[in-house]
């Protein structure tokens, strides 16, 4: 296999990155608080020490570098339930995982549970701003609203207030396929930094038309890729058929 067969097979694993991280935004149209991702990408340069020509001894390969995610907001979807919540601007909920460590998440649906503890719709309980969960009167949780600074109020009274972080670079969080990602470096948002709406949550930021598109031109690249992957092989067919002639 030659320098250009090698050329063409890194842009193709290139672009199969690249269907696979769309194929994943369109899956996650409609969940919660999701955050589109791209693949990211390096040119490496390889300088052989003999060419033909000059310009030849320099050979561009495409390394893949991972997926970055656009921070841009969701639309706001309201949803009737006044303990809903919308972060609005930068920052994720914290939630309590099954081993005792944050995650966060974005997406805001919020429920009570039995013990009148508040959790996300997936069972996690929320913490406050010294990582504790909170804890509401069971008798009073009909009551319960959240205000813009995430103070989670029992009529007239704060019972908690729900802890925002956020975080540097977004792009060292992992996420973990429940809609909660987890990762280092996160600063938790005073009340005067922390911006809630409530009675709703965040849609997903994925354009579905845009991402449809998107894949469209991956798959015609990788088309005119394999078309010139065919021109490659015949020409070797080509050159080997004449050297055979005049051997």
């Amino acid at each position: 296999m030659d320098v250009s067969s090698f050329v063409l097979l890194s842009h193709e694993q290139a672009l199969r990155r690249q269907l696979d991280v769309a194929a994943n935004n369109m899956a996650n149209v409609s969940t919660t608080g999701y955050k589109r991702e791209q693949a990211l990408f390096h040119e490496y340069v390889e300088t052989a020490q003999a060419a033909p020509v000059q310009e030849a001894r320099k050979t561009s390969f495409v390394l893949d570098y991972g997926a970055v995610h656009d921070i841009g907001q969701g639309a706001f979807q309201a949803t009737g339930n006044p303990l809903d919540v919308m972060i609005e601007g930068p920052g994720y909920l914290n939630v309590e995982l099954g081993d005792g460590s944050t995650g966060y998440t974005r997406a805001g649906f919020i429920k009570v549970l039995e013990t009148g503890e508040l959790a996300t719709s997936g069972g996690q309980r929320l913490l406050d701003e010294n990582g504790r969960p909170i804890l509401a009167p069971t008798d009073r949780t009909g009551s319960l609203t959240i205000t813009a600074d995430g103070s989670v109020m029992a009529g007239e009274e704060a019972v908690g207030r729900l802890a925002v972080t956020s975080f540097a670079d977004e792009n060292m969080l992992e996420a973990r396929g429940d809609g909660v990602l987890t990762g280092p470096g996160g600063q938790v948002m005073t009340a005067a930094q922390t911006k809630l709406r409530s009675g709703g949550v965040e849609a997903s930021n994925v354009e579905p038309i845009s991402e449809t598109a998107h894949m469209v031109e991956i798959l015609r690249s990788y088309q005119t890729s394999q078309r010139l992957s065919a021109d490659l092989a015949d020409m070797r067919r080509r050159a080997i058929d004449r050297l055979g002639k005049i051997g």
